[in-house]
């Protein structure tokens, strides 16, 4: 039977949505929902913080002052939200929420992946504000000696923080994503130094001396705050060997061991080289073993040259992160969704937790593209997995599969891991038929 003609269960009573979900237009913004909501938080408090200095600053030279000290909170915000131990720490602290919670409370609570996404974005607009206020104060204020100096500090890191921002912009990173990330990285060391220099000349030039006005700014710990998240991460760069399979030209199945257990539902940063690019794979690990495997797919030049290629070897650095597929760990069942290589995310889950799960795998002929063994683990540790092969069945509706399994099952939520533009309508469409569900958001 085509899933189209399959009936469409009714949503389950106790995962209602509410009234406000029902009017989103969009499935894609519906699932992005929570995200926009952090942002706006975070931009409505800067607001409000702006409206304080304007009323409380007594001068421009005051007023520019705060002006630095706020941006400087914001950008610190911006990069540690993003840290790699304080992401897992956010997820640990989500994920100790008891399953004997309300679904709704417990439904709430699961959305802490877009927590760190919507306070990023939001403090970097804010950053950018802030920095072209300072600039602007700054002019205007009375000269002191270091003013030149001040002002083309001011400028040059306005200026990369609006590249970097003009870049991140959903449809940049889509078509041109290596730039991107090209700009996050060498952006975020070149704001690095900037800020040293900017807060070491903002200290020779204040009225008291240099050592007391250093040590006063709050900017200054800042800085150094986040300088050590920066650098902690490179000083766990490892090499490490590797082992590849290809089932088929368009996956390569690596095989690794950094010598400690890895976290199940993380993922791995890797590089063929330390300065080149660096890609994140969902680790596939089980418990109790140090060894784990990745997913690598044919998705562009990067990919392309690692399957054809087979390294040695590869670079890591920092901790495994810790990813969306986490939350199941917070509902006594859960329906998974995975189209191709989003399998990768979704095994270690199946292997390794005891949350019963319910996996639904849309793939071109599984066995022939990612390999008999891999195929034989799934049924192994999910036998009554559902197989959609779209080479013989076509493509499904996504929707349409995820709400029956929910139904047949019970299950309190479903995860759905694949691209963008499927994982956020389908999120959206479930979330509108009252049923919680989850996804990667793409916003950092």
């Amino acid at each position: 039977m085509s899933v189209a003609t399959l009936p469409v269960p009714a949503p389950v009573p106790a995962l209602a949505a509410a009234p406000a979900d029902r009017r989103e237009a969009d499935p894609a913004r519906l699932a992005t929902r929570p995200m926009r909501c952090w942002l706006a938080a975070v931009v409505g408090i800067n607001a409000v913080a702006a409206l304080v200095v304007l009323v409380a600053a007594t001068s421009l030279a005051q007023a520019a002052a705060l002006a630095a000290t706020t941006a400087s909170l914001d950008v610190g915000l911006a990069a540690l939200i993003r840290q790699q131990d304080v992401v897992n720490g956010l997820f640990a602290l989500a994920t100790r929420t008891p399953v004997r919670w309300p679904l709704r409370v417990r439904a709430a609570i699961a959305q802490v992946h877009q927590v760190g996404a919507g306070v990023h974005v939001g403090a970097a607009i804010s950053a950018i504000g802030w920095f072209a206020a300072f600039t602007a104060l700054t002019a205007l204020a009375p000269a002191t000696p270091l003013r030149p100096a001040v002002l083309a500090i001011a400028v040059a890191v306005l200026a990369v923080l609006a590249t970097m921002a003009v870049l991140a912009r959903p449809s940049a990173r889509e078509s041109r994503h290596d730039r991107f990330e090209h700009s996050h990285r060498w952006g975020a060391w070149a704001l690095l130094v900037l800020f040293a220099a900017l807060t070491g000349v903002l200290a020779a030039d204040a009225s008291v001396p240099f050592t007391t006005a250093l040590l006063t700014t709050p900017g200054t710990w800042v800085l150094a705050l986040v300088a050590v998240a920066a650098v902690v991460p490179w000083l766990q760069l490892r090499r490490v060997p590797v082992t590849i399979e290809s089932p088929s030209d368009h996956v390569a199945l690596v095989t690794a061991d950094r010598g400690r257990a890895v976290r199940i539902g993380s993922a791995t940063r890797i590089a063929r080289h330390p300065l080149g690019q660096w890609h994140a794979f969902a680790t596939v690990a089980r418990p109790d073993r140090t060894d784990f495997r990745l997913a690598v797919s044919r998705a562009g030049d990067w990919t392309a040259r690692f399957i054809d290629d087979r390294p040695e070897a590869v670079w890591v650095r920092g901790v495994p992160t810790t990813g969306v597929g986490s939350v199941s760990r917070m509902f006594r069942s859960v329906v998974w969704i995975a189209t191709g290589s989003g399998i990768a995310p979704v095994l270690p889950h199946l292997l390794g937790e005891p949350t019963p799960a319910h996996l639904v795998w849309v793939t071109r002929n599984p066995e022939a593209t990612y390999g008999a063994g891999l195929v034989a683990e799934i049924r192994a540790a999910d036998p009554g997995a559902t197989f959609w092969d779209t080479d013989a069945e076509g493509k499904p509706d996504l929707v349409a599969l995820a709400q029956r399994a929910v139904a047949e099952t019970g299950a309190e939520a479903v995860v759905c891991i694949s691209n963008k533009r499927t994982t956020l309508r389908v999120v959206g469409e479930l979330r509108r038929r009252g049923i919680p569900a989850y996804g990667p958001v793409w916003d950092s």
